[in-house]
């Protein structure tokens, strides 16, 4: 034996024991769903479905298990495997094309905060322990036309008793495909690799869609004002204004606003919702892919010669805010509200008053805020928000008594109701302007039920707390004067149901910009706006 390896094993044996460490020992997920949801009834199908899961495996490691590749990849996938395992297993997360885009565009701060010690040891041992075993471990090949011989047997062994045992539980495989098709998601290692696959496909070049060339120019005599407060991972459920039994929004009753209760998000992670809502695209339609490559709300005020701002405390604007000014609060750093990598809503408020006394002319401004982003939530807040205790202060939420993680949680949305709450204040400073606000959160949030965390589910079976959102609207006096009907608005937003879709043409409503792609049936003002008569 090589004095390098303490062990040996053969090609054909490495491929057998790969194959059903993955299947097993990296799929807690999947067999703990099976365990909750499939009837095992039938002796003949508790032998069939292990044998099918085990066949792609042993198909692809026949194929990459190969002389001078064969460590490189187990490695990777081990590494890739025993991560998505952890977060399949203990956060309930689903992995499809949409979790792989958020796990591309997420950067350094975000990740972090999945870098807990529960997370390390299961890695640790799940990843790299086996990997440790497998660098002292010398793989013997079969000369190459033998080896080849070998595989095409084993293949061909496993296709065999894989069609047999399909063939007689044929009617319990198809139940369980045609039942459970979330399963799917959390095939690790399998899924995780064909989902990569898909999104790396929309990557191909492209080139900018410019969606409508002249847009006629707006110029109000008296500068109208929006300021587009985009929340981060506030579901509705836990807002008071929405019929939550904690005062989590006391400042925000105090506020004459408008709330939508009933209002649905076009995704479960910002990295799908946060285009999707600046889109001129109902979510049926949209594709998060193709929206980097098309123009969005804020090219449409641009043209007709509004200014824009940009605000950023959170992980980016996927894209959105590329063509229009910004400004980063974490790369500006603030004494009192910046630590290190991240930064408190408050950054968001320090520079508004100032931007206000800079407008000239009609004027657009986003705050994009951390808001309630997990799983760290007890870092969104300042310690004087910290109202519901006991709270789960790390990151490793799976860890904490559910109550605890939802006291946590409850105190980032009592610090968004002050945020928001706090820059009305500041637009009320400033009643030259026809101003507004409008408040709607990205997506929402799970935050243990039925053992689910965070957010990102595949949309068609996310549960409720991760697709209905917070959404309100401010109006100054001006604007209620010449824009829209208050009392009427306030009567629509209980009555009526509505979702993302209908922020692209609300905001085009408000500031008056004229577009093709504008639908007044998805304009919160149109159904209650003022004629030139009942205008004063």
């Amino acid at each position: 034996m090589n004095t390098r390896f303490k062990f040996k094993i053969g090609s054909q044996t490495l491929i057998l024991v790969s194959t059903l460490y993955f299947t097993f020992g990296l799929n807690w997920a999947l067999w703990r769903y099976f365990y909750d949801k499939v009837s095992f009834d039938n002796p003949l199908f508790c032998l069939a479905l292990p044998i099918l899961l085990c066949l792609p495996l042993f198909l692809f490691f026949n194929l990459v298990i190969v002389p001078k590749l064969a460590k490189p990849l187990l490695i990777t996938f081990l590494l890739l495997s025993s991560a998505t395992n952890h977060l399949m297993y203990n956060l309930g997360v689903y992995i499809d094309k949409d979790m792989i885009r958020n796990a591309v565009e997420t950067n350094v701060r975000e990740a972090s905060d999945f870098f807990t010690l529960t997370g390390f040891l299961w890695v640790l041992a799940t990843g790299i322990a086996p990997i440790i075993l497998l660098l002292m471990t010398k793989i013997e090949f079969s000369p190459a036309r033998q080896e080849l011989k070998k595989r095409l047997l084993s293949v061909g062994a496993g296709l065999a008793l894989a069609g047999v045992s399909a063939a007689l539980s044929y009617k319990d495989i198809v139940a369980v495909g045609r039942n459970h098709k979330p399963a799917r998601k959390i095939i690790n290692t399998v899924n995780c690799v064909y989902s990569t696959f898909r999104y790396v496909q929309n990557l191909k070049p492209r080139h900018f869609t410019v969606l409508e060339e002249n847009i006629p120019a707006v110029r109000h005599q008296t500068p109208r004002v929006l300021v587009l407060v985009i929340g981060e991972t506030a579901r509705a459920a836990n807002f008071s204004l929405n019929g939550y039994a904690r005062k989590t929004n006391p400042l925000l009753e105090k506020q004459d606003i408008v709330y939508y209760k009933d209002t649905a998000a076009c995704g479960t992670a910002t990295a799908v919702s946060l285009p999707c809502l600046f889109s001129h695209l109902p979510r049926g339609q949209f594709d998060a892919g193709d929206a980097k490559y098309t123009e969005n709300l804020s090219d449409f005020l641009r043209k007709a010669g509004y200014d824009l701002l940009w605000v950023e405390n959170d992980d980016g604007c996927k894209g959105v805010c590329s063509r229009i000014k910004t400004r980063d609060v974490v790369e500006e750093g603030h004494p009192r509200f910046c630590f290190k990598n991240y930064c408190w809503d408050d950054a968001l408020l320090a520079g508004l008053e100032n931007d206000l006394n800079a407008v000239e002319k009609d004027t657009v401004i986003v705050l994009h805020t951390m808001g309630s982003h997990g799983p760290a939530y007890y870092l969104r807040y300042p310690e004087r928000f910290k109202a519901f205790q006991p709270t789960c202060d790390t990151a490793d939420i799976q860890k904490c008594a559910q109550d605890a993680i939802v006291n946590t949680y409850d105190n980032t949305i009592l610090y968004t109701d002050f945020i928001v709450s706090s820059a009305i204040d500041v637009l009320k400073k400033f009643p030259q302007f026809e101003s507004g606000l409008i408040y709607v959160s990205d997506h929402g949030e799970s935050l243990g039920e039925n053992n689910i965390y965070l957010h990102g589910f595949p949309y068609a079976i996310a549960p409720k707390e991760q697709k209905n959102v917070p959404m309100l609207l401010w109006l100054n006096r001006l604007s209620r004067e010449r824009v829209s009907d208050y009392a009427c608005l306030k009567r629509q937003a209980a009555e009526n149901a509505f979702s993302h879709d209908w922020l692209f043409h609300s905001v085009l409503g408000f500031t008056d910009v004229k577009s093709k792609f504008y639908d007044e049936k998805l304009d919160l003002f149109k159904p209650c706006a003022l004629t030139k008569g009942d205008k004063k």
